[in-house]
């Protein structure tokens, strides 16, 4: 099967119009944060298990599906 059209394989931040017209900076840069979100995963494997098993997702379908 063929990529689709215009399917970018990743897409660039540019943060300059949310710095210019509102003045923010990142708290975080990337690398901390990258690795900080990773610790958390790590750390909380009993969650990302809870939220992935089919239990949860039934739960999630029963309570959002027809919305």
């Amino acid at each position: 099967m063929t990529d689709r059209k215009g399917h970018d394989r990743r897409y660039g931040i540019d943060p300059t119009k949310i710095r210019e017209e509102l003045g923010w900076e990142p708290e975080t840069m990337f690398a901390e944060g990258i690795g900080k979100t990773i610790d958390w995963y790590l750390e909380n494997r009993q969650w990302m298990e809870h939220v992935t098993s089919g239990s949860y997702q039934n739960y999630y379908q029963e309570m959002y599906g027809s919305r």
